[in-house]
C-alpha cells in the first residue's frame, strides 16, 4: 500500500484565490496506487485545517453563555475499565457528564423570568450529542441549552441523580429470564424491559405563562414507559437506569 502526501504547494486550483498568512499544513492518507489531481496550478490553499470542535483563541480569557445556555467542562474519557483493562480510543464511550463553569442569565417566558436551573460548580449529566464543543483553556467544553441537561449528579452514583425539568429517573425492572411455560431465555432473546420504579422526578415543565407544571408521576410509582426512550445508564450495582421525559411514561401500574 502506497502513501500519498499533499503539501500546501501541491494542493491548489485554478479558479480560487490563495489563502495568505496561514501556516502550511500537510495532509497524509493511504491509498492503493497513485493519487492524481488534474488541472491544478500553483495558486494554493495554505493551512486550511478542519477540527471537530471550535477553538477559542488564547487571547480570550472567558466565555459568557447567553440566555438559557450553560458552559460545561467535559470530564475526561475513562481509559480503563473497572477491571483495569486499557480501552482503545475507538472503543471509549463519549462522555455525558461534566462540570458547569458558567451559566446564562436565563430566559423570559410570558411575563415571567425563568432562571437557569443549574449553578457553576455542579456536576451535570446531559443528553448524548447535545450542544456545541469548544476548545478553551486547553480543555474541551460544551455550550448547550439547559433543557439538554437531564440532571444534576450530586454523588458518583447515577441512582442519586436529581432530574431537571420534565424528566424522571427510573430504575428498570430486570428482564424475565423464564417464560410463562418454563423455558429459559437466552440473553439475545430476552425482551427489553419497559417497566420500572420511579426514583426521582424533576420539578416539571414551564408553561407559556412561566408557571411550573408538576408532573403526574411520583417517586415510588411503578410505571410503563416507551421502549428505547430517554438516556440509559448502568449503575455501579449493575442495575440499569433510564432518565426520560415524563411524556414517555405511558401508565402507572400497581
Amino acid at each position: 500500500m502506497a502513501t500519498a502526501q499533499l503539501t500546501a504547494s501541491s494542493f491548489s486550483t485554478m479558479n480560487l484565490p490563495s489563502f495568505e498568512g496561514l501556516r502550511p499544513s500537510v495532509v497524509q492518507f493511504s491509498a492503493v496506487g497513485h493519487v492524481r489531481l488534474a488541472g491544478l496550478t500553483k495558486r494554493s490553499f495554505r493551512g486550511l485545517v478542519v477540527k471537530a470542535a471550535t477553538v477559542v483563541a488564547p487571547k480570550y480569557t472567558s466565555i459568557k453563555p447567553l440566555g438559557d445556555r450553560v458552559l460545561v467542562k467535559i470530564k475526561d474519557l475513562e481509559e480503563k475499565t473497572d477491571g483495569g483493562i486499557l480501552i482503545p480510543t475507538t472503543a471509549q464511550s463519549k462522555p455525558q457528564g461534566g462540570e458547569v463553569v458558567a451559566i446564562g442569565e436565563g430566559k423570559t417566558v410570558g411575563k415571567s423570568k425563568v432562571d437557569v436551573a443549574v449553578k457553576a460548580g455542579e456536576q451535570v449529566v446531559y443528553s448524548k450529542y447535545a450542544g456545541t464543543e469548544v476548545e478553551f483553556n486547553g480543555s474541551t467544553h460544551l455550550i448547550l441549552k439547559v433543557d439538554d441537561i437531564i440532571g444534576i449528579l450530586e454523588t458518583n452514583e447515577i441512582k442519586d441523580l436529581k432530574p431537571l425539568n420534565d424528566r424522571v429517573l427510573i430504575k428498570v425492572a430486570e428482564a424475565e429470564q423464564i417464560t410463562a411455560g418454563g423455558l429459559l431465555l437466552t440473553e439475545a432473546s430476552k425482551e427489553k424491559p419497559s417497566t420500572g420504579t420511579v426514583l426521582a422526578v424533576g420539578p416539571g415543565p414551564v408553561d407559556e405563562e412561566g408557571n411550573v407544571k408538576p408532573l403526574s408521576v411520583s417517586p415510588g410509582n411503578t410505571v410503563l414507559f416507551a421502549k428505547y426512550a430517554g438516556n440509559e445508564f448502568k449503575g455501579k450495582d449493575g442495575s440499569v437506569y433510564i432518565v426520560s421525559r415524563a411524556s414517555d411514561v405511558m401508565a402507572v401500574v400497581s
